[in-house]
């Protein structure tokens, strides 16, 4: 990747809402994470992420689905974004419930800045929760499957 190419991304980045940004090219792969003030909406999130056992943040709408979850594995959300559960409209879902999964393999896509980026299960058994809705707005980890 050449390095106007990468200050484009860097200035995308520190100018939107966007804390964290993944690229995959043949050339390699670049990872931009935004330091300092995070956004109003990411604190609880990032909250849950690094301590998920805390006492939940009142008011934060996440907090009681998660100490309610279904036992198992959750895979969530890297970045901000929209999530899709298919390559493209009309298509085959990537995984349904009930789907057996492989560590690696596509679950869905979440569209961030116009870039598509594919999340893969990190960890393989099988579906037994989509926790988002095709097209739904995503937060920084927030839970999108269930895995056992």
């Amino acid at each position: 990747m050449d390095l106007r190419k990468l200050k484009t991304l860097i200035d995308l980045v520190s100018e939107s809402n966007v804390s964290e940004l993944e690229i995959t090219e043949a050339e390699g792969k670049v990872r931009i994470v935004k330091s300092g003030p995070a956004p109003m909406a990411m604190p609880p999130a990032m909250a849950m992420v690094a301590a998920p056992a805390a006492v939940p943040l009142a008011g934060a709408p996440a907090a009681p689905t998660e100490a309610t979850a279904p036992a198992g594995h959750a895979v969530k959300s890297p970045m901000v974004g929209t999530f899709y559960r298919s390559p493209s409209p009309g298509a085959k879902s990537f995984v349904e419930v009930g789907s057996q999964v492989k560590e690696g393999e596509t679950l869905c896509i979440i569209e961030a800045m116009k870039i598509l980026n594919e999340i893969e299960a990190d960890k393989s058994g099988t579906v037994t929760r989509i926790l988002c809705e095709n097209g739904q707005a995503v937060e920084y980890g927030q839970p999108l499957f269930m895995i056992e």
